[in-house]
């Protein structure tokens, strides 16, 4: 058998399902460091994902629980869109992919692990970054912890912003 080392991964393994919105969770939260919460705009902030399908995978919300693309007004629209303009930027700044797979998955049916709080997946992407792993053991393999990916961006942010 073989082992994958992912000692980060604990902190989520047997955690109790919370009630509520973990969206409106963490926004309500000011400890964006233990959050993962990267940016915060106006209306809008960005997060790590918790469990990413690649090194760098952010997620891009409203700060208003709307469930529903229908549903966003017009600025949060512009400002999601602008906020994923700046997140691919500040990606490829700080890991240099080769390229994105930006999406929304719309209801439970269609794959939205929280369908309550529309949100944008931005996930980086790398030639070769696709492997045996998920087909054959339903495992997918995050070389770099949640906390050393957060610094790498927020170190790629100060830098932009300087």
């Amino acid at each position: 058998m073989e082992r994958i080392w992912a000692p980060w991964r604990t902190v989520y393994i047997g955690k109790h399902k919370e009630e509520g919105c973990i969206f409106c969770e963490k926004l309500r939260s000011t400890e964006d460091e233990a959050n993962y919460v990267l940016l915060r705009g106006q209306e809008t902030f960005v997060l790590l994902n918790l469990y990413p399908y690649t090194n760098g995978h952010l997620l891009i919300a409203p700060n208003r629980h709307v469930g529903e693309l229908t549903e966003l007004t017009e600025g949060e629209l512009l400002e999601l869109g602008k906020m994923t303009q700046q997140v691919v930027s500040l990606l490829r700044a700080a890991f240099n992919p080769d390229g994105f797979n930006i999406g929304v998955n719309l209801g439970r049916i269609a794959g939205a692990g929280v369908p309550g709080h529309f949100h944008i997946h931005v996930v980086p992407r790398w030639a070769g970054d696709t492997n045996f792993m998920p087909v054959l053991g339903d495992v997918r393999v995050i070389s770099e912890a949640l906390d050393t990916t957060y610094r790498k961006l927020k170190e790629a942010l100060a830098r932009e912003r300087a």
